[in-house]
């Protein structure tokens, strides 16, 4: 057949395409044993390596740059501070913190007076309202401390108070000297009128100064134990005092010298008398005013402060009991029944 050598026992490398592949193969090892690396041209020798291109191939990421001496080149990663949760708002927990604070400093006052009880140097507090001299023929009625006996969110309701039964002993002491000055000055000669406001002042002075110690000392003794008993007895007596306020205020021929008895007794006095009465005027309504805002801010403190009615009956009932009078009086009844008893 064409195509193919009819000698099976030929020589194999005389073959044409085994010739073509060993020359080949021989130029390129005469290229490469021609090149000179240091030349500056080597095409002349056939080769085929290219000194115009790369050996290694080029990073396209370009290094860090120099930090410095011990350098990692290695930012250090910030993390966020992230605050705390807020702690969650509890209905009535000031409340309850400021009740825990209370009970703590009693309970500090009660030991230190059982240590000085335990070591004999207890002395009781004594009296030291009003401040009389010790020469002087009357003593002291009450002790009075605010900054011991008052909590300290009370001390400044209680002081306002305290200021107010002093301001409503001022003005009805006043009362007298004006309603005095009225009577003794009427510019016609007659002072009729005013004589009787001059009697009645003077008996409203004598009788009511020592009677505020009514509505002012049960709320000193409310806020000093927290009474509900001395609660209620405050804002019972302090609403007709109130209510008096308003009608000395007022003065409807009450024996004081109030807006109406201004207004009908200034034409037959002088101007200096007139400017008094007016000022007297002034005060009773400044009185009244204020003994209406301070009933309403105790009563608010009153509702923060955990009493009630029902502690006011428990508090009554245990101090009926331990009233001496009333055990004395128990036991003589009991003594007397069970007498007939046997009879």
């Amino acid at each position: 057949m064409d195509g193919v050598d009819s000698n099976p026992f030929a020589d194999p490398f005389n073959d044409g395409s085994v010739t073509q592949a060993t020359d080949t193969s021989r130029a390129n090892n005469a290229a490469l044993e021609d090149y000179n690396p240091f030349a500056s041209d080597n095409n002349g020798g056939g080769g085929t390596i290219q000194p115009d291109q790369p050996s290694m191939m080029q990073s396209t990421n370009q290094p860090p740059p120099y930090d410095g001496y011990g350098s990692t080149n290695v930012k250090p990663t910030i993390t966020p501070v992230v605050a705390p949760p807020a702690a969650p708002v509890i209905p009535g927990h000031e409340e309850l913190l400021r009740r825990q604070e209370e009970l703590e400093r009693k309970a500090e006052e009660l030991q230190r007076r059982e240590q000085q009880l335990a070591s004999g140097n207890y002395t009781p507090r004594q009296n030291n309202w009003p401040p009389f001299p010790k020469w002087f023929p009357i003593n002291s009625c009450f002790y009075q401390d605010f900054s011991v006996d008052i909590p300290q969110e009370f001390q400044k309701i209680v002081k306002m108070i305290y200021y107010l039964w002093l301001f409503y002993c001022f003005v009805l002491f006043l009362n007298v000297i004006v309603a005095l000055i009225v009577f003794a000055t009427p510019i016609d000669g007659d002072g009729g009128a005013a004589g009787q406001i001059f009697g009645l002042a003077i008996l409203w002075w004598v009788l009511f100064t020592p009677c505020s110690l009514c509505w002012y000392r049960p709320v000193y003794k409310a806020f000093k134990s927290d009474s509900s008993f001395n609660f209620f007895i405050f804002f019972f007596i302090m609403f007709f005092q109130a209510c008096w306020c308003v009608v000395m205020a007022i003065g409807p021929s009450v024996g004081t010298i109030g807006w109406i008895e201004t207004f009908s007794l200034q034409s037959n006095h002088p101007v200096g008398v007139i400017i008094l009465m007016y000022l007297q005027a002034i005060l009773f309504s400044v009185m009244a005013g204020a003994s209406i805002v301070l009933l309403k801010r105790v009563h608010t403190l009153y509702r923060t402060t955990g009493a009630s009615f029902e502690k006011a009956q428990q508090e009554f009932a245990t101090g009926v009991m331990k009233n001496p009078g009333v055990q004395t009086a128990a036991k003589t009844a009991a003594a007397s029944a069970v007498q007939q008893n046997f009879n």
